[in-house]
């Protein structure tokens, strides 16, 4: 994800990383290079010029303009749900901890901290599994051998996590550490892990419907490289930059659609999972009066 601090107008004319401009480039280069053969093509080839009046294209544009923006909206939609999901994620690591910390002197520390680092270890077992990556060393890091056996051992990490985060509540119950409401409790917030889970499972397992972004992609080219035929009579060789200043806005709308709709990834404007994971570890530990190792940034504008 890309973080910056609000900057000036016009050094945001030339920003790059973070944009899909360098990504659009190989395209927006063939539509000038095919607007410039309209352009020198036009009335002479035998004398031929393709009639389009550029009335059609206009009102075409702004019915395309209205189907981009409700993609958008759509695809912010799901980034934004994917981040309140991670905010609750926090949220709930923290009371989890905070109820841990408040059963009194009867519950040992090494018990407590087994609890604690199962927290952490549901947060970057989710990270993994959301982006399909290997989080065998987040984990090792994180649970005691036998812990660490089970959960390597499954293929759903986040479920089997949340029961052995049930098992230890149960075994205090079974202790008489907690009573039956204290239990409850706990279970209302392992309930929420689990709907935290299934929401964003949601998120990456379904989709916008295919058929859907395939027509508005062709809609959005086919416009994009109907424009030099609409306005070559009127702009001239001024045309092909026009057409690229249209076209770009146009594609690049989709293409940040595109990017953001799967919030989970890897890519610039992604959510920055791999640094809320280390929020949650950080924030969980210094509740309990633990303090530890804070990963260097890679950059003051970018976190991952």
């Amino acid at each position: 994800m890309i973080i910056r601090k609000k900057e000036h107008w016009f050094r945001m004319l030339f920003v790059w990383h973070g944009s899909v401009l360098p990504a659009l480039l190989p395209r927006l280069g063939l539509l000038l290079a095919f607007s410039l053969l309209v352009t020198y093509f036009h009335g002479n080839i035998f004398s031929f010029k393709v009639p389009l009046n550029p009335a059609p294209l206009t009102l075409f544009g702004f019915v395309l303009a209205l189907f981009l923006g409700f993609r958008n909206n759509a695809s912010y939609d799901r980034f934004w749900e994917g981040r309140k999901l991670w905010g609750n994620l926090l949220n709930t690591s923290r009371t989890l901890t905070r109820q841990a910390m408040t059963l009194g002197t009867k519950n040992d520390d090494v018990s407590l901290h087994n609890f604690v680092q199962l927290i952490s270890a549901f947060a970057f077992a989710l990270k993994h599994q959301l982006r399909g990556t290997d989080g065998y060393e987040d984990l090792k890091s994180r649970l005691n051998d036998e812990h660490l056996k089970i959960v390597v051992a499954s293929k759903y990490k986040p479920p089997v996590i949340t029961r052995l985060l049930a098992e230890w509540v149960q075994k205090l119950k079974n202790e008489a550490v907690l009573d039956s409401v204290q239990q409850a409790r706990f279970d209302e917030n392992f309930d929420k892990l689990s709907d935290i889970l299934g929401g964003c499972e949601r998120i990456i397992l379904t989709p916008i419907p295919y058929s859907y972004r395939v027509l508005l992609h062709r809609t959005v080219y086919i416009y994009c490289f109907l424009l030099p035929f609409g306005l070559v009579d009127s702009l001239g060789w001024f045309m092909p930059l026009i057409v690229v200043f249209i076209a770009y806005t146009f594609v690049a709308f989709e293409a940040i659609a595109d990017e953001i709709e799967e919030p989970c990834g890897t890519d610039a404007n992604d959510l920055a999972l791999n640094t809320m994971c280390h929020m949650i570890d950080e924030t969980i530990h210094e509740i309990t009066g633990k303090s530890i190792a804070v990963p260097q940034k890679t950059s003051q504008n970018i976190i991952d």
